[in-house]
């Protein structure tokens, strides 16, 4: 997630100044720019007609659940922000191709000798228009399991009028699966749910450290004004939900057109982080334990049978 524009991923669009502002912060809680949201945005699926599907594998094509390469496309979830250190990316400890023994991530959980056999092409602030580069990306390593984990930053935009629409989303994710599939027909996509945003706003509200480093810019269209509860903010963090829950049907729909792509079934976005799994830099993005879970329940969706 770190979220792309001051959300979830691009570290935090802050600058220097909100950057030091931050680390005071964090300093103060013992480590343990008002956008003005515009009212309305797109909530309703505007369907462009849809480009042509990509070349698929030959029907029937079985899933392998021990693959022996694995490329990660994707944010700042899957690059660990703020996993490790405040403002920085911890790869060690990625869900995907972490070395870190406490996180066991899925690369280590698959592969006997992971070196040289996993890449990680996720990058913090990331958006699905980002998505068809790593792709690319990807297919110069061919590996036999593609992990993709986007979206989050899409939502947490300045304001709910400025997130990726649902028609520009689906856009982007169905050239970034026909780029692998094109470029690396035999690739498995282990398509990821978004995350409960919203759920991690619940958990997290309840510091005052993590409302004054929402403040600072973090995923304004849905952590502006933590403390308030008025209608209008409410209905705004709905905006935020509603379209995470849609980006998560285009998720399940463009995978279920491709028959070596296997979707979590929403298994990511029903987790229910609680506080110990989110990063005590932020609250927001997973801690070293969120990404261990993360590894975990998609460790069994890869390896399900049928």
């Amino acid at each position: 997630m770190r979220f792309k524009r001051a959300g979830l991923g691009r570290r935090p669009r802050v600058g220097a100044a909100a950057g030091l502002a931050f680390a005071l912060l964090v300093t103060a809680a013992g480590c343990s720019s008002d956008s003005g949201d515009q009212a309305g945005g797109e909530d309703t699926r505007a369907r462009h007609e849809k480009p042509s599907s990509s070349p698929a594998p030959s029907p029937g094509a079985s899933w392998d659940t021990s693959p022996g390469s694995i490329a990660a496309l994707g944010d700042s979830i899957t690059v660990a922000f703020h996993a490790c250190m405040p403002l920085s990316d911890c790869p060690e400890a990625s869900w995907v191709t972490g070395t870190d023994p406490r996180v066991d991530s899925l690369a280590r959980r698959l592969l006997d000798n992971p070196a040289g056999r996993t890449w990680n092409h996720a990058a913090s602030g990331a958006v699905v228009g980002d998505l068809p580069a790593q792709a690319a990306k990807a297919v110069i390593d061919k590996p036999e399991l593609a992990t993709v984990l986007i979206g989050a930053n899409d939502a947490c935009a300045d304001t709910t009028a400025s997130m990726t629409s649902v028609a520009e989303f689906e856009k982007d994710l169905r050239q970034s699966v026909r780029t692998l599939r094109e470029g690396s027909p035999k690739t498995q996509i282990l398509m990821v749910s978004v995350p409960d945003v919203l759920r991690m706003y619940q958990v997290g509200q309840g510091h005052k450290a993590a409302a004054d480093v929402w403040k600072l810019g973090i995923c304004q269209a849905l952590l502006r004004a933590p403390e308030s509860r008025s209608a209008a903010d409410e209905a705004r963090r709905a905006q935020v939900d509603k379209r995470v829950r849609a980006y998560n049907g285009v998720l399940r729909e463009v995978c279920a057109e491709d028959t070596r792509c296997r979707y979590d079934n929403g298994v990511v976005h029903r987790y229910p982080f609680a506080e110990a799994e989110l990063s005590e830099w932020d609250w927001f993005h997973p801690s070293k334990r969120g990404q261990q879970v993360l590894a975990r329940v998609l460790h069994k969706t890869v390896t399900a049978r049928g």
